[in-house]
């Protein structure tokens, strides 16, 4: 355990305003989902994967996202997705949340080999 955890000092977000690029195995997380909820519960769980891996509780999805996952019907979710995680600044005027994290597609073919990358805007 390191310092850090132990006495509870929290380092600050704001300069953590990042992008990577993640393979989500969606089957994994469909595993026993009814058929005609596959596509909402997939936009759950990339929401859910996108909240664990960058720590904000403010996640937006990119409408050419949404079209990816649905593409193949309610029941036709495809097995994985590589998608582009960015944490970004909220510069709305009263807004809860200092950051938000905004989840888009990256068009790919072949997932082997492909590990999580910070791509740099």
């Amino acid at each position: 355990m390191s310092s850090k955890a132990k006495t509870g000092a929290k380092r600050s977000a704001i300069a953590d305003v990042v992008s990577r690029e993640y393979t989500i195995h969606l089957h994994k997380r469909m595993h026993g989902v009814t058929f005609k909820k596959r596509a909402p519960r997939a936009i759950k769980e990339i929401k859910a994967f996108a909240q664990k891996a960058m720590g904000t509780s403010d996640v937006r999805i990119d409408p050419t996202l949404n079209k990816k996952v649905w593409e193949g019907g309610v029941k036709g979710v495809d097995y994985r997705i590589r998608v582009r995680i960015s944490r970004r600044r909220n510069d709305e005027e009263g807004a809860k949340e200092k950051l938000y994290s905004f989840v888009s597609p990256v068009p790919i073919k072949i997932f082997k080999g492909l590990t999580t990358q910070v791509v740099e805007e």
